[in-house]
C-alpha cells in the first residue's frame, strides 16, 4: 500500500487556509463529511479526541490526525498542504503544513496500522516532501504522491 491508495486525486488541497491546529482539523473534517455523509461535528470531535491524547504533529511540518470510525469500510485519506503553517503541537516543535487526515475503520486494528504506518513513511522522506511543497496545485501534488 503506497500514500497514493490512500489518498484519491480528488482528495488533495492545496493553499487550505487555517488560522490554528483546531482550525485545521475542523476544516478537514469539513470537506472529508461532505465526501462521506458524515455529520462534520461528529468528525471533528473524533479528531479532537484523538489530539487530546497526544498531538498528530509528525515532525519535519506534517501531521497524520486520524480517528476510527465506525462505518468507515477502508481508511480514507485526504491531504492538505497549508497556506501557512500553523503550530500543531509536533513532535519536534515545527509548525505544520502537509497535513494528512486518514479515516479509519473502526475495530481493524491491522489495517489502520497499515495506512498510518503507509503515511508515515511517507512523510519521512525529506525528497517526497520538497516535492508535495513545490507543487504547483492539487493535480501535480497528487502526481507526486503517485510517483512516490
Amino acid at each position: 500500500m503506497g500514500i497514493a491508495d490512500l489518498v484519491a486525486p480528488g482528495r488533495v488541497l492545496t493553499g487550505l487556509r487555517a488560522a490554528d491546529k483546531p482550525g485545521v482539523i475542523e476544516a478537514l473534517a469539513g470537506r472529508t463529511a461532505a465526501a462521506l455523509g458524515l455529520d462534520p461535528a461528529v468528525l471533528c470531535r473524533e479528531l479532537l479526541a484523538r489530539e487530546r491524547l497526544g498531538s498528530t504533529g509528525m515532525g519535519r511540518g506534517t501531521a497524520i490526525p486520524h480517528a476510527r470510525l465506525a462505518g468507515i469500510a477502508v481508511p480514507y485519506g485526504l491531504l492538505a498542504r497549508l497556506e501557512r503553517p500553523v503550530e500543531f503541537e509536533a513532535i519536534d516543535g515545527r509548525p505544520v503544513d502537509l497535513v494528512c487526515l486518514l479515516l479509519l475503520p473502526a475495530g481493524a486494528e491491522r489495517g489502520q496500522l497499515g495506512a498510518l504506518a503507509c503515511v508515515a513513511r511517507a512523510f519521512r522522506d525529506e525528497a517526497l516532501l520538497a516535492a508535495l511543497r513545490r507543487a504547483q496545485d492539487p493535480t501535480a501534488l497528487h502526481a507526486r504522491l503517485a510517483a512516490a
